[in-house]
């Protein structure tokens, strides 16, 4: 072989090797503003690629909480993609669904999508194949429940608070105060007509109401809890459970049936149920409120299935879903504050957007979105002290009994 052959064929290797190392960079690298790092198998490389392969797909399969999916038709007549939904009742059913490999997306909260993120189950999304992206509070994008490594993994859907909801004319109407379901004389007046949600995250309601009133606990988050921490909220929680009337599945009708017959007069809902309630005929008379402690809430994510069978549908449904007409849609059908404030012009209330503060950030500060404890307290000076995922649900078994 010539030196000069030799020398082409060396440069022939190297060129070969830096375009694959080009290929493994892209895979995981990532720019923090969803570039071309995310793309998965079958996906699109444009957008009119990937409009044109939805086509072929014509379906697309999630997993949602109970009314997120709006505007499907319309949506299919758009795309070609006609949308299947299975409702989950909650994040650990979320979690198991999306895991069978029957599901190209789901809405995850935070005490999912970190979870989802963590274990692969879910991609990280290119944001420039999603334009309406762009519209997205820049408050409520990267952030830990919806981003990893700077990277997003999802499309923020809306954001609401954990009320607390009762009948008014059984509870006083200036009732302002989670009290009414933690202390002991209020725990008698109304037991067995208690309604609390069940699942482990409701740890966390008994930790912001222990940081208003017990300061020596210096709980300064309410899923970053230490031993210590984490005990006085199980023990809060154990006094309250023989007094507990239904706690309520993800199945929402069970609690809005429960509230209509007055079977229920207190607890905690999410503001889902309460627009039901106040839309019956007659009118059930409650009221929900973000009493004067704070509460928990949501700020949920669209996640894609890391090995979805119609990705290019679910990108599409990703974008619909962010869209200013079914940010409306779902803003006012499931009560919560839209994520594009382009929605706030299309909502048929002119007065949603401000009456769910939509764009008041200073109202969100005394609420704590739902995510997953972690032992790292969250990488703060304690270390990894503090109770984690595993923790939570052991305690949340035992305080069920």
């Amino acid at each position: 072989m010539t030196g000069r052959r030799r020398r082409v064929l060396r440069w022939a290797v190297l060129g070969s090797l830096v375009a694959a190392l080009a290929v493994v960079a892209a895979g995981c690298g990532g720019d923090g503003d969803g570039g071309s790092s995310a793309q998965i198998e079958g996906l699109g490389s444009s957008l009119d690629e990937i409009k044109e392969m939805a086509r072929a797909e014509g379906e697309v399969n999630i997993v949602q909480w109970p009314g997120y999916a709006q505007l499907t038709k319309e949506f299919t007549e758009a795309t070609g993609c006609q949308v299947n939904t299975k409702d989950g009742a909650s994040s650990d059913d979320m979690i198991s669904l999306i895991q069978t490999g029957e599901y190209d997306g789901v809405s995850a909260s935070g005490n999912a999508s970190v979870r989802l993120m963590e274990t692969g189950d879910v991609a990280p999304v290119d944001t420039e194949l999603i334009p309406n992206y762009a519209d997205v509070q820049e408050g409520i994008k990267n952030q830990p429940y919806n981003s990893r490594d700077d990277q997003p993994y999802g499309v923020p859907h809306g954001r609401g608070p954990n009320y607390l909801m009762f009948r008014t004319d059984v509870v006083p109407e200036d009732t302002d105060t989670w009290g009414v379901i933690w202390e002991d004389d209020q725990l008698a007046k109304y037991k067995g007509k208690i309604s609390i949600y069940d699942d482990s995250i409701f740890i966390a309601d008994a930790a912001v109401y222990l940081k208003a009133t017990r300061p020596d606990l210096n709980i300064t988050n309410p899923y970053q809890l230490d031993e210590e921490q984490f005990n006085a909220a199980v023990e809060l929680l154990k006094k309250q459970a023989p007094n507990v009337g239904e706690y309520w599945p993800g199945d929402v009708a069970k609690q809005i049936q429960s509230y209509t017959n007055g079977d229920s007069v207190v607890g905690t809902t999410w503001p889902y149920q309460y627009v039901q309630l106040r839309a019956a005929d007659p009118p059930v008379p409650v009221k929900a409120i973000k009493p004067k402690e704070g509460t928990t809430g949501w700020s949920d994510t669209w996640m894609i299935y890391s090995k979805a069978a119609n990705p290019n549908c679910m990108y599409l449904w990703m974008d619909h879903m962010i869209s200013p007409e079914a940010q409306a849609a779902v803003a006012e059908g499931f009560g919560e504050a839209p994520v594009n404030l382009k929605a706030c012009d299309l909502t048929k209330n002119k007065g949603h957007c401000a009456e769910y503060h939509a764009d008041d950030e200073s109202w969100w500060e005394d609420v704590y979105y739902w995510t997953t404890p972690t032992a790292d307290c969250g990488g703060d000076e304690r270390g990894e002290v503090c109770k984690t995922q595993e923790d939570w649900k052991a305690a949340w078994t035992e305080i069920r009994g």
